[in-house]
């Protein structure tokens, strides 16, 4: 126990030296991993917390006590094997993070609400909704990630480490605070958030006849500036798609202009 820190390299080693070098660093709190090939590194490989034997030339009875099997024999494969392995555990902390910061957000503002105000925003179906999406796509957005090159950056993991970590715990919870303070605001001060003064921008319009031929006029001059006064105002031919897209643009500044005068509306009465 001493001693088994210190080792470098231990030549000429018995099976039972490579047995004991293992149990030792296990029980000192080291994750511990043995590659081998033949029958004498199996009570290592099995005793390990991971084997690997080699595929091509390793024996039966190593392949058999190991936890994976490198087909190619190929040493450097154990980084890519690592690569792997440090990829799913952070793409499994990744979909943990992502359901818990969900689950704690509707789980907090449906007591919230049911406390206050006696109703819950969020009903059965909706929760259910929102699980089956959180469980379906998802995971498979977060669990469909490749390894990166800075997964092997960071210190390997601890034996007694948590899996929800420290930093994780600091993204759940300010994300879900984040999206309960939305949600809660919405849900006691929507209605005076967003029951803005009810405006028609098109009423009356009809009845102004003065009005409807000035726009008239300019939508005639403005075609024909556009398509046949090229040299003139310098401008180019549009083809339909192009006019529909300007006047699609130009209409959608009619609602937005009741909004902000429904919006100004209300600061001014406030």
């Amino acid at each position: 126990m001493e001693k088994v820190d210190k080792i470098c390299v231990m030549a000429r080693s018995s099976p039972f030296d490579k047995l004991l070098m293992v149990q030792c660093l296990k029980q000192k709190g080291h994750v511990v991993a043995v590659t081998g090939d033949g029958t004498n590194d199996a009570p290592a490989l099995k005793e390990a917390d991971i084997g690997l034997s080699m595929g091509i030339q390793g024996t039966e009875v190593a392949k058999e006590s190991s936890d994976i099997i490198i087909l190619d024999d190929n040493f450097a494969s154990v980084a890519t094997v690592l690569r792997w392995g440090r990829c799913v555990y952070d793409n499994i902390q990744k979909f943990i993070q992502f359901q818990l910061t969900v689950n704690v957000a509707a789980l907090v503002i449906n007591f919230v609400a049911a406390v206050s105000a006696g109703e819950v925003p969020l009903t059965a179906v909706q929760l259910l909704w929102v699980n089956l999406i959180m469980d379906t796509l998802g995971a498979l957005a977060l669990a469909t990630e490749q390894p990166t090159k800075e997964l092997m950056e960071k210190p390997p993991m601890g034996r007694k480490e948590p899996l929800i970590s420290n930093v994780m715990w600091r993204n759940l919870l300010a994300q879900a605070l984040y999206q309960i303070a939305i949600l809660l605001t919405l849900q006691f001060k929507g209605r005076s958030i967003f029951g803005l003064e009810k405006k028609n921008v098109f009423k009356g319009l009809h009845k102004n006849k003065l009005f409807l031929g000035i726009i008239g006029i300019t939508i005639i001059l403005q075609v024909v500036m556009v398509e046949f006064l090229k040299k003139f105002a310098d401008t180019e031919r549009l083809d339909w798609g192009q006019w529909g897209a300007c006047i699609g643009i130009a209409a959608a500044s009619w609602p937005s202009v009741g909004l902000s005068s429904a919006y100004l509306f209300q600061i001014n009465h406030s």
